[in-house]
């Protein structure tokens, strides 16, 4: 029996790394995961009154692309959100969860050639790992670009030699940034929106942590492009409930762009997708048009950052995450510091160097656990408290010379 190449390299994913570091050990005290970013948070009491008063729709296929009702919501929501008016019918489509459309907007966009040569795609590192299969799958080739404290935790496109800019067809970007918190400026995304017109390349917006902020709403990439005044194709938007609304079982995402790109993606989609049932369509409609209950979300999110900045008051190293709801903690090595917390206090954490591509040192995670504040507030504060007295308690963290966000 033969098999395909294309994915044998493929490092084993994040989380069976972690069960394989973990799970053979005691853990030290009780449990408490921070590894996962599920959100932990009530979602709104009538969504499942949404679902029962719409079951019949089980009974049916679901549209592929979307309810009206819900590309409405949709449009309606990203008027709201970045001021920029979408065409429902023809430039959003909704989609099972955001990894969904993150892996296929390549499929559907990603050209077989650029300039000739075979097709880069440009990747943050650390990264969410579906960015890294969409390029091979794509047969692309996927250059990693470090998002470090030296470049404020987000990919400087802009320094890449101009043979590689020459071949990039896509560029991803995280913002607010998974894992560290980061979030693009204006001016952030005004250079890379340039950036992509120079060199023709489209830009994938993962902003999935948008909603989750601590003081002012992250500026979106759908925002500066008007601005700008640049061509509609060349940002595509991805965001869903997951984070927003803490419906990260619901699977409701979107992907907004320019008429022509749509085109492309929803005649693949047309054959491959999976959409929701139409009953969690009807849901995901009215959970897109309230607002009510992401506030509520956010001020919960913001007691936990809160939480964390008096927890880590005067640690070298530790910076506030400015969105989102991960800690990017600096250790000496990440795997140590991971199975040491969890055989020592039974804390579950990430290993940075997980979510990003590189051998020891030169792995841009090597240095970092991640941590995730999605537990209730109290006890996030007695795992964070377990967590700094188990690994700082001997000497302060390393210091991060360079890093452009504010210290809180």
């Amino acid at each position: 029996m033969n098999f395909p190449e294309r994915f044998s390299n493929l490092p084993p994913y994040a989380f069976p790394r972690l069960r394989a570091l973990l799970d053979h050990h005691t853990p030290g005290g009780d449990v408490v995961h921070m590894t996962i970013g599920e959100p932990k948070h009530d979602f709104p009491s009538w969504v499942t009154d949404v679902i029962v008063e719409n079951a019949a729709g089980f009974q049916s296929y679901p549209p592929n692309e979307g309810s009206v009702d819900l590309r409405n919501a949709i449009a309606d929501w990203v008027q709201r959100r970045y001021g920029v008016a979408v065409d429902p019918m023809a430039q959003v489509m909704a989609l099972n969860g955001t990894r969904e459309g993150l892996y296929n907007a390549a499929m559907a966009l990603c050209p077989e050639q650029k300039n000739g040569q075979k097709p880069v795609v440009l990747i943050p590192n650390p990264f969410y790992q579906v960015y890294m299969v969409a390029s091979i799958s794509v047969a692309a080739e996927p250059v990693f670009v470090p998002a470090t404290a030296e470049t404020g935790h987000l990919p400087d496109y802009a320094s890449l030699p101009e043979d590689v800019l020459n071949r990039t067809a896509v560029a991803y970007i995280c913002s607010p940034a998974n894992p560290q918190g980061a979030v693009a400026s204006r001016a952030y995304w005004a250079e890379l929106i340039r950036l992509a017109e120079k060199y023709d390349f489209r830009i994938f917006a993962d902003e999935c942590y948008s909603e989750i902020y601590r003081d002012s709403a992250p500026v979106g990439a759908l925002t500066v492009a008007q601005e700008l005044g640049a061509d509609p194709e060349r940002v595509v938007l991805f965001n869903s409930l997951s984070k927003r609304s803490n419906l990260a079982g619901l699977r409701s995402g979107l992907i907004v762009s320019g008429p022509e790109t749509m085109k492309r993606v929803h005649q693949l989609r047309s054959y491959s997708g999976a959409p929701l049932p139409a009953p969690l369509q009807a849901a995901a409609a009215r959970v897109w048009a309230d607002e009510t209950h992401v506030e509520e979300n956010r001020a919960l999110y913001r007691e936990k950052y809160l939480i964390a900045d008096k927890v880590f008051d005067g640690l070298d190293g530790y910076m506030a995450p400015e969105a989102g709801f991960f800690l990017w903690l600096p250790v000496p090595n990440g795997e140590e510091a991971a199975l040491k917390l969890w055989t020592e206090t039974g804390v579950r954490v990430l290993p940075g160097a997980y979510l990003a591509q590189g051998q020891g040192a030169d792995n841009p995670g090597h240095g970092y656990i991640r941590v995730a504040l999605v537990a209730p507030a109290a006890q996030t504060e007695t795992a964070l408290q377990k967590l700094r007295s188990c690994l700082y308690k001997n000497s302060a963290s390393r210091p991060l010379p360079g890093d452009r966000r504010q210290k809180r």
